[in-house]
């Protein structure tokens, strides 16, 4: 809702409000059944005191077209083309209630819709600053001739051929070795687990992971009645000896690791670590998803080769993105798997959405073709550790007596955990009144309330400043209510 009422009208603020609820009634865009938001939250978008929105919310109840009561907050009981109507229209709250798919997490939600409010300083986005795309360069790919065929048509169904065959040298430059044949094109990593929880496992099965994990956050394995179960981090990454009595335990199908600048913590698997894991896993002959999309924001030396590279039996699923390194919105990546399993998730693919962007594919292609994105990472890595160092060092001028955290080698993300006794959800929402917005550790595991994902890829580097010094002026205030109850 970007409208807000207009102060130098004659018509009073609380009959501006009226009319705009129950346009958005009349039209159908909130629904019977729909819950609205708060008095509160109502009253902070439009700027109002809180007292203007009641007037205009008991209006319409006396109308009849809200209802409202004090623990399930206000609904639309009724529109006003209903009222000549024969009968009711549909209830479409029951539809979405009835829905197979699981809603994001409230908390997820919120942040969805804070990301975009304006003057939000974002400080656990992951995705690169606006100033860090190449939006110029991009603009010249699109002007400048090209030996790569263009086409605004459907691709086949794993994507563009020359963009796969470009992808497969990439990939021989970081120790894996494939063909264009064993990859499939999909719209960014997110999609192809996606393909994976529908088009390889059965519903109902277990997969291992880390936790915290990025994969707690999205419903994308548990909509389709697939368990995840945790396994314990330490410094070197995912806890291998753990492996075998939970795969045992659960009946675990595969298990997915993120061991190159993991989401959330920033952590890098060892070398030794990831041999540890691919010789347990075949031992076991557990499948890996390997998810390796921040691989090339390393710093000061490369990672170590991916899981994959090391992979002479075919265990590993191997998932690639240009979204956290070159663009989010060309919604680019690809899984590296053997041509059975590419076959089965390229004929899902083409039932979900007929294939990716073929001008996103032959953007990707381009950049890759030409060398232009392995100049564009020296850049986003530089600009990066930069912005690394800079958190850092703010962190250890405010953040000092309040939390610990670890210096990450690479990717976007340092985990820092509080020491102070504070409520998470008061601290969100002071911190997001004040246009700053958190990503809550429980997000990532509902029992890491006392961590925060903080984000330096993102926010401006003055805006990096402004949010965390505040920030821990948040949590001492918080901390000494918190000592003094």
């Amino acid at each position: 809702m970007d409208w807000k009422p207009d102060l130098s009208s004659e018509t009073p603020l609380y009959s501006q409000i009226k009319d705009f609820i129950k346009n958005k009634i009349s039209l159908g865009e909130w629904a019977v059944g729909t819950k609205i938001p708060s008095q509160r939250a109502l009253a902070e978008r439009f700027d109002v005191n809180r007292s203007t929105v009641v007037t205009a919310l008991s209006d319409l109840i006396a109308e009849g077209l809200l209802e409202g009561n004090t623990k399930g907050g206000t609904r639309v009981i009724n529109n006003s083309w209903n009222l000549l109507a024969a009968s009711p229209p549909p209830d479409w709250s029951s539809y979405v209630q009835a829905g197979t798919y699981y809603p994001n997490q409230p908390a997820i939600q919120h942040i969805n819709r804070a990301e975009f409010q304006d003057g939000i300083i974002r400080l656990g986005t992951g995705e690169l600053s606006p100033d860090l795309l190449p939006s110029v360069q991009m603009k010249q790919i699109f002007e400048e001739s090209s030996v790569n065929p263009f086409t605004i048509g459907y691709e086949e169904p794993k994507g563009n051929p020359y963009l796969r065959e470009q992808i497969a040298a990439y990939l021989h430059g970081i120790g894996v070795q494939t063909s264009p044949s064993n990859i499939l094109i999909v719209s960014g990593s997110l999609q192809a687990l996606q393909l994976i929880s529908i088009g390889l496992l059965q519903r109902g099965s277990s997969i291992l992971l880390e936790k915290p994990s990025y994969l707690y956050s999205i419903h994308v394995f548990q909509s389709s009645a697939i368990k995840l179960v945790g396994l314990p981090m330490d410094e070197e990454g995912i806890q291998t000896n753990q492996i075998s009595r939970y795969k045992e335990g659960y009946n675990a199908s595969l298990l997915y690791t993120i061991p190159t600048f993991h989401n959330p913590t920033g952590t890098l698997m060892s070398e030794p670590r990831r041999q540890e894991l691919m010789r347990i896993c075949a031992d076991e002959g557990l499948p890996i998803i390997e998810d390796d999309a921040y691989r090339e924001l390393w710093f000061e030396i490369p990672p170590p080769l991916p899981l994959k590279a090391r992979d002479p039996n075919a265990l590993v699923l191997y998932l690639g993105s240009l979204s956290k390194t070159l663009s989010p919105g060309l919604r680019i990546g690809w899984v590296v798997a053997p041509e059975p399993v590419i076959e089965r998730l390229a004929d899902i693919k083409m039932q979900n959405d007929y294939g990716s962007s073929s001008v996103s594919q032959w953007a990707a292609a381009e950049w890759l073709g030409r060398g232009l994105y392995q100049e564009h990472l020296v850049y986003v890595r530089e600009q990066l550790k930069r912005r690394r160092d800079f958190t850092v060092q703010l962190l250890k001028t405010n953040f000092m007596e309040i939390a610990t955290w670890s210096v990450p080698a690479g990717g976007f993300y340092i985990w820092a955990r509080l020491t102070v006794d504070v409520s998470m959800q008061m601290l969100f929402e002071r911190a997001l009144k004040a246009g700053i917005l958190l990503n809550p550790g429980s997000i990532y595991d509902r029992n890491a309330g006392n961590y925060l994902r903080i984000s330096y890829a993102y926010a401006k580097l003055h805006e990096l400043e402004w949010g965390i010094v505040h920030l821990a002026e948040m949590i001492k205030e918080l901390a000494m209510v918190s000592k003094n109850k």
